[in-house]
């Protein structure tokens, strides 16, 4: 009997996604019937952004599975009326798009490339860059896309320190773990980047107390979430020049409100959520992977820890 898959996300993304999910499942050897209605009771998969507006999962009786089209899960990882598994969004597309956006900003830190644009006073001062090797860069957060940008900035031989809150073994890294390895992390930090997921347990994981453990001047660079930061402690320590520089992709409130403080902050650097995306090419073959292995009796991939809301 062919699964039902439903596809409940933005309608302006059904264009994009039904003929690479058809292809995908077609080659995959599902047989299946997509669409975005189905009568609740005879759905199998659903393909799941938040924007799709379905906050109700208890109609869906025979639901196998939620496939989550964004790497992030915080706005359903809490739903009580899901009770089926849940997977979260790892591709390789968004993956590398991150990375490319970290390394970018990491080097323009690194390189001093601001002073360098603006500059223009006719004052020649020449102040080379450490090599990368004498650059500490502390990334918190090592899943898919915190392991990735650190093995990318290892590779140019930045002296990385990833943080997660297990213990991770990656070569090239040094992986502290838990609160004491937090603080080691920080102290030793000039580039901090953050690729925690939205958790109780990550928000507001830099404020006042762990921001004034960094090397005085360190930058910040949040391309994760945008609950990891206390906004206030963030331009108190800008202000008194503890932070040297914030750049940031995400925010509590998005769009950014015109009147908030970071627009006109001569130290940030505000980005509109550009640092990476899911791309449909590829985070449909994650979907259709998933739902081949579903209809095999095959683990899921990217299974979300509904405890850890990650």
């Amino acid at each position: 009997m062919p699964v039902n898959v439903l596809f409940s996300a933005r309608p302006a993304q059904w264009p994009i996604y039904k003929p690479l999910l058809t292809k995908g499942l077609t080659e995959a050897g599902v047989d299946f019937h997509l669409a975005t209605e189905f009568e609740p009771d005879q759905v199998d998969y659903i393909v799941y952004a938040p924007s799709g507006g379905l906050l109700d999962f208890t109609p869906y009786t025979r639901l196998k599975a939620v496939l989550s089209l964004w790497a992030g899960v915080e706005k359903i990882a809490g739903n009580a009326t899901l009770t089926v598994p849940l997977a979260r969004m790892v591709d390789h597309g968004l993956t590398q798009g991150m990375t490319e956006w970290v390394v970018g900003h990491v080097l323009r830190h690194h390189l001093g490339m601001d002073r360098h644009i603006t500059v223009q006073d006719g004052v020649w001062t020449p102040a080379p860059p450490p090599l990368a090797t004498g650059r500490q860069v502390c990334v918190l957060g090592l899943g898919a896309l915190g392991e990735a940008a650190a093995r990318a900035l290892a590779a140019l031989k930045f002296d990385v320190t990833g943080w997660s809150r297990t213990a991770k073994d990656i070569p090239g890294i040094t992986c502290l773990h838990g609160p004491d390895g937090l603080r080691t992390a920080l102290s030793r930090a000039e580039i901090v980047v953050l690729l925690l997921p939205d958790t109780p347990a990550t928000v507001s994981i830099l404020n006042a107390d762990t921001l004034a453990l960094l090397p005085k001047g360190a930058c910040i660079i949040n391309p994760g979430r945008g609950p990891l930061i206390d906004d206030d402690a963030l331009l108190a320590a800008l202000n008194a020049g503890q932070v040297g520089h914030a750049t940031l992709d995400v925010f509590r409130v998005e769009p950014l409100p015109a009147d908030h403080p970071y627009w006109a902050h001569p130290n940030v650097t505000v980005t509109p959520h550009i640092a990476s995306e899911t791309r449909p090419e590829t985070a449909a073959q994650v979907i259709c992977e998933n739902i081949r292995r579903g209809e095999e009796g095959e683990p899921f991939l990217h299974l979300v820890d509904r405890s850890l809301g990650y």
